[in-house]
């Protein structure tokens, strides 16, 4: 069984997320989703979320292509996490390219990073809420 993660705020979820999720998942046969804490989104990114942690889990977990749902309360987690849940490919969102590469030095996990939906995500979708451009 070929095992995926991938970590994220996935807050206000839209179809960018959804076509991360789906490009992970067809990667391989199980998709492990770090879901940001509301602590670790506060504290580490300066970040608050529209949904809290507990609401952006259920509707990941009701996302087909997601099979396990965990917390992400730190940056220094992804090593351990690859190895805790035994994962083969760490995909994260070509934003971050470069950033997590130690994760296949260490590791036997291979790193890929896929490119975002362009027109698409939770950042415009606020501007364009509060009408800024």
């Amino acid at each position: 069984m070929k095992r995926i993660i991938t970590y994220g705020t996935f807050d206000m979820l839209h179809y960018g997320h959804i076509n991360l999720l789906k490009r992970a998942r067809e990667m391989g046969d199980y998709l492990v989703v770090a879901l940001s804490t509301d602590e670790f989104n506060w504290i580490s990114k300066n970040k608050k979320t529209y949904f809290d942690f507990e609401k952006r889990k259920q509707l990941l977990e009701a996302i087909r292509y997601v099979d396990l749902v965990i917390p992400e309360e730190s940056w220094e987690q992804k090593l351990t996490d690859v190895v805790k849940h035994d994962i083969d490919t760490l995909v994260m969102g070509d934003d971050w390219e470069g950033k997590f590469d130690y994760i296949s030095e260490n590791t036997d996990a291979k790193v890929v990073y896929l490119k975002r939906t362009p027109e698409i995500s939770t950042s415009q979708i606020k501007k364009d809420l509060n009408g800024v451009n």
